[in-house]
């Protein structure tokens, strides 16, 4: 004859085992794929980030439909603030709301390319793309008006501080 004998704690231990087994099934289920906002832009398009050389930086503007100057207006390295001002986070809210976060690069040194919108609708005032790279990868970014009273927002329109 087999007797055999389980305990209390090994029934909790097998329910717990179960328990974590639902949850873990339960958000596979039923919590989407996170996908960067500039990644559903636009039209569910899929956005290369890829920004080894300028021609590239100007293939990653035009995913948005824009059309820029073949040279950039200006080309600077800029090192991210340790601690960001009340403008950094700002702007760094901005990039949140595109799937960036400009906090991850605190302390590196990024590249941020300038080139004009030639196409930008309804508006006859200069417009700026800045794109920002660090190692060959785009990180963040705007589209904005060089006026005095202008604009700003994400690659996207519909992105807005």
């Amino acid at each position: 004859m087999f007797v055999y004998s389980v305990r209390a704690s090994s029934l909790k231990l097998a329910g717990a085992v179960i328990v974590c087994a639902l949850a873990v099934i339960m958000l596979a289920v039923f919590v989407p794929d996170y996908t960067p906002k500039a990644a559903e832009l636009p039209a569910a398009q899929k956005i290369s980030y890829k920004a080894k050389n300028e021609e590239e930086v100007r293939e990653f503007i035009s995913q948005f439909g824009y059309t820029v100057s073949e040279e950039p207006v200006d080309r600077v390295d800029v090192t991210i603030p340790d601690e960001f001002d009340a403008v950094y986070s700002s702007y760094n809210d901005l990039q949140k709301k595109q799937g960036f976060d400009l906090g991850k690069y605190k302390k590196k040194t990024v590249t941020r390319y300038t080139y004009k919108i030639e196409n930008y609708e309804d508006y006859s005032g200069t417009v700026l793309a800045d794109v920002i790279v660090y190692k060959n990868k785009v990180i963040g970014g705007d589209v904005c008006s060089a006026d005095i009273n202008g604009f700003l927002h994400g690659f996207s329109p519909e992105v807005t501080p």
